[in-house]
């Protein structure tokens, strides 16, 4: 089972952090997506319905095994009498567009911002797509070492390791002040080497580094072997990725770098320097539990819920991970349906997969393109995607998965810029 999530996670080994380094601002082609917001939003009734969820609040849930792991060791290796980290785990998902995205130095052009990746409610308003959107509120409240857990929502493929929501970890903390720390409008921060070499940065980078490779490791092992990626974020610079070697691949687990000094002095912060991080829990459970698909996260079947119930304490209070793994029950079989449509101009694959789960919920295991083509004479493109049927918790009949089949037939061309061939 882990051998086939391993596999999975290399191929979409950025898929948590693809959402802020994939476009930066030296792109050739700027889109402002700020303009292309719906005006009553794009949130559906699929996704409302996981508000309110806090599968990371649910006592003996593997992502709040996760998340206590965690807060142990910040709480109890990481602290001392200058640093004492806080825990906010209570943060309702609807935040603003300006905590999001302004705050964090999001361009107007950046993917991020694009309805095809994120549910707005509003021009205003929408589903965060990370916990750093509650960072700077804290920053500006003093709070100077923290970490934040919370669901967070995007729109993404359908696999086993995708869900458009999942369960996110920020982490902050701010060093105090320090005489190079000036911001200046003249300095480019993401590529100003000088300001990188600076002994107030490179003090937190050592910081950073020498406190999320002690986290990782007492929540996976000692023997943990880690190497650093520099990465581009657009709220810190210098960026960095963790990697690890897991079972002879590299897994990426967890973004971090030193907060933007423009951010720092947003937040009354200017002489200050800090760092911050933000990792997926349910990429560590998947690792650690070798649970095989993400939609068992979500499950209310006790068969898998039972397996969690026994955590082990340690005296100190710490959790001993090593005790806990998943043993997959009955796997019901699967089946597929294949549609093919002629592309519109503005089709979007997340679009399609978006409605695929309006339709069908989770008992679609995997969606995938199995076919495309152009038609150089009329130069329509056409696509054919395969739909896989799974339950996690009963077997589907044919008559069943025909009718949703047919169901999703019906409804695509009204929700999709697409023609049914």
């Amino acid at each position: 089972m882990i051998s086939r999530y391993i596999s999975n996670s290399t191929r979409v080994s950025g898929s948590i952090f693809r959402f802020y380094c994939s476009v930066n601002s030296t792109s050739k082609v700027l889109t402002d997506y700020s303009k292309l917001i719906p005006k009553d939003g794009n949130v559906t009734s699929l996704i409302l319905d996981k508000v309110g969820k806090n599968l990371h609040s649910m006592e003996g849930h593997p992502i709040n095994i996760i998340k206590k792991k965690i807060q142990y060791h910040f709480k109890n290796n990481l602290s001392n009498e200058n640093t004492q980290f806080k825990f906010f785990d209570e943060f309702h998902p609807r935040v603003t567009v300006e905590k999001n995205f302004n705050d964090l130095l999001f361009p107007n052009d950046h993917i991020g911002r694009s309805p095809n990746d994120t549910y707005y409610f509003s021009q205003n308003e929408l589903l965060r797509t990370h916990t750093s959107a509650h960072q700077t509120d804290l920053m500006r409240s003093q709070e100077t070492a923290f970490l934040v857990t919370g669901d967070v929502y995007r729109r993404d493929t359908i696999d086993a390791v995708h869900y458009p929501v999942f369960h996110q970890m920020e982490g902050v903390k701010i060093f105090p002040q320090t005489p190079d720390s000036v911001f200046s409008k003249s300095i480019d921060y993401y590529t100003n080497q000088d300001y990188k070499d600076l002994d107030s940065v490179k003090l937190v980078e050592n910081d950073l580094k020498k406190s999320l490779e002690s986290m990782i490791k007492a929540v996976i092992g000692q023997d943990l072997q880690i190497r650093w990626i520099d990465a581009y974020f657009p709220f810190t610079s210098p960026s960095w990725e963790m990697e690890i070697l897991f079972q002879d691949q590299w897994l990426e687990v967890l973004g971090c770098g030193v907060v933007h000094p423009e951010i720092m002095k947003n937040c009354q912060l200017e002489k200050h320097r800090g760092w911050a991080f933000g990792l997926g829990l349910e990429r560590l459970a998947m690792i650690l539990f070798n649970i095989p698909d993400i939609r068992l996260f979500w499950t209310e079947d006790k068969r898998f819920h039972q397996q969690f119930q026994q955590v082990k304490y340690l005296p100190n209070g710490d959790i001993d991970l090593k005790q806990i793994k998943f043993q997959p029950f009955s796997k019901y079989p699967s089946c597929f349906k294949d549609i093919s449509f002629w592309l519109g101009k503005d089709f979007h694959e997340n679009t399609f997969m978006e409605f695929v789960r309006q339709i069908c919920g989770d008992l679609v295991e995997k969606v995938e393109l199995v076919d495309h083509f152009e038609n150089k004479k009329t130069s329509k493109s056409s696509s054919c995607y395969r739909i896989h049927y799974r339950s996690m918790e009963r077997s589907l009949t044919n008559q069943e998965i025909d009718l949703i089949q047919q169901t999703l037939r019906d409804q695509i061309e009204n929700k999709v810029d697409c023609k049914l061939r």
